[in-house]
């Protein structure tokens, strides 16, 4: 593997990018945030992950994350692999309009890759950039909480309930479902 594609040090904030398999767009009900909130909590509490910034959009999600206890790579490792499992067993459980076709897509890409035994619901990779200097984490920063305005969902970012937005702005209240950590402090 690359060096590019590899966290050197995990306790330096890296900007982390797991998109759905054929950009599928799971995100679209609060069952499967709500997947996403308990895994990354979990990590969060058992693995030492720190979340500092983040956007889950409809067929990928955002990450600005530290860690000083376990390497980033085998944290994201684990988060995929578990929501893999649970997003499929909550595709087939809640009575999904679309699940034939999600289900398909994701069979289709497990045996395309040969990477999966049955389903595969991410891509492969996280495409970690190591934010360095003041520059790239301002630019990470933004773009995270700019993506679903950029995106057209929201006019405005305190209006998207899945982002780290409201957490950092002071007149707002954060109800989001991760424990966030602020990287100023």
């Amino acid at each position: 593997m690359s060096e590019k594609y590899k966290v050197i040090d995990s306790s330096m904030p890296t900007f982390i990018t797991c998109s759905f398999t054929q950009w599928a767009d799971i995100l679209t009900r609060p069952n499967y945030t709500s997947i996403l909130d308990e895994s990354l909590q979990f990590c969060i509490n058992e693995k030492g992950l720190r979340i500092h910034y983040y956007v889950y959009m409809t067929n990928h999600i955002h990450l600005i994350a530290t860690s000083a206890k376990n390497k980033l790579q085998e944290i994201v490792r684990d988060f995929k692999r578990y929501t893999n499992k649970m997003l499929i067993q909550a595709i087939e459980d809640i009575g999904e309009s679309r699940r034939e076709w999600l289900l398909a897509k994701f069979k289709y890409e497990a045996n395309r890759t040969k990477r999966a035994n049955q389903y595969k619901v991410w891509k492969d990779g996280f495409h970690p950039v190591i934010l360095d200097t003041a520059k790239k984490l301002e630019q990470r920063i933004h773009y995270i909480h700019a993506n679903p305005v950029d995106e057209g969902f929201v006019s405005r970012p305190e209006y998207w309930k899945n982002s780290s937005y409201n957490f950092y702005a002071e007149e707002l209240n954060y109800d989001g479902g991760l424990e966030l950590t602020n990287l100023f402090e």
